[in-house]
């Protein structure tokens, strides 16, 4: 099991390599080789039950050692965060011995994220829903973590050349785009509400430094705009209910709607990790909604998640009720670095 752990940790440094994050991943790299059973922490990783890829075991370790480095507590792993130079063989068995008790509680849960970057996509979607629909709206966010996306029409945009959103905004976010600017309106957001599981409070200072911790260390646009953006969340706290992400779905499409508003359901980097039936669920309760939606009374489902069947990471869609429509609306990068926007239509 030892073997398939540490070829779990070279697989994701790959992945973190061309994501472009050579300091997590030279970071994981160094774990892979140098994890023994020496500390709670190296035996707890290296006995790994489950499977360490869909459990993300090596980034709940990453996030702590971020923590660690945050912390400013060790000034050898601090300054190797800082710099992304210096002896890693050294320092990380190190810091896994001296900081071990410490380390230990983070392997207890997976990574929770809430990356803003993603933001450009779905207000790109949520613009082309507003043209259309031509009505306010009510957005709905599954999987919503800290909430951060809820507050995305406080955020100003560059899209494909496109400026959009209040120019004072302390988060700006310009993606490398591919393809025409979006074509659609601006929204006005009269509801916002989120569920998760475990919703995160970032007016905690402790939990917003795990929030923090998870985010890559060298990627300091990405920890620039995640802290603006809880400072953002901290000003208008958003609404997010703890609790199941179906039963809350279901629930919501079943209180009455506001005459005029549009309902937008909305969740991104979510759906994968849902059990089936939960997703038969979900998808259930929304296309009973769609069979009743009218022109007063639409319904709208965006999505940005990850498709098998093609080559791009993540895929932006949207659905459209009364009309049925459904758009592919464009290809993204996970954390929503690159857009290539398509816009185009496709069968429902």
């Amino acid at each position: 099991m030892s073997e398939a752990i540490r070829n779990a940790f070279h697989q994701q440094a790959s992945g973190c390599r061309a994501m472009n994050s050579p300091l997590t991943a030279a970071i994981l790299e160094t774990l892979a080789y140098t994890l023994n059973h020496s500390t709670r922490t190296g035996a707890r990783i290296l006995d790994w039950p489950g499977d360490p890829m869909a459990d993300a075991l090596k980034l709940r370790i990453a996030g702590g050692l971020h923590a660690v480095a945050r912390s400013e507590q060790d000034a050898d792993l601090t300054a190797l965060y800082r710099t992304g130079t210096g002896d890693f063989a050294t320092i990380l068995p190190r810091v896994l011995i001296e900081w071990d008790d410490w380390l230990y509680p983070w392997l207890d849960s997976p990574p929770q994220t809430n990356e803003v970057g993603r933001s450009a996509a779905l207000m790109a979607g949520l613009m082309v829903a507003a043209q259309r629909l031509d009505k306010s709206v009510e957005l709905l966010e599954l999987g919503s973590s800290a909430g951060l996306n809820l507050n995305l029409d406080r955020f100003c945009y560059n899209l494909g050349g496109l400026e959009a959103g209040p120019i004072d905004a302390a988060v700006h976010i310009m993606p490398d785009w591919t393809g025409n600017a979006p074509e659609g309106q601006w929204p006005q957001i009269i509801a916002r509400n989120g569920v998760d599981q475990n919703p995160l409070d970032v007016r905690d200072e402790a939990i917003a430094a795990r929030l923090l911790a998870f985010c890559w260390p060298d990627q300091h646009d990405r920890l620039a705009r995640l802290e603006a953006a809880i400072e953002i969340a901290r000003a208008f706290p958003p609404a997010v209910a703890a609790g199941d992400a179906a039963d809350w779905i279901e629930h919501k499409l079943a209180e009455p709607q506001a005459k005029g508003t549009a309902r937008i359901v909305m969740h991104s980097v979510f759906w994968q990790y849902l059990p089936v039936d939960t997703q038969k669920r979900i998808e259930t309760a929304i296309l009973k909604a769609g069979k009743t939606a009218a022109p007063d009374y639409p319904l709208g489902w965006l999505s940005f998640e990850p498709d098998p069947s093609t080559i791009s990471p993540m895929q932006l869609r949207l659905r459209l009720w009364p009309s049925g429509g459904s758009l592919h609306l464009a290809a993204c990068h996970p954390h929503g670095a690159s857009i290539n926007w398509f816009g185009r239509e496709k069968s429902a």
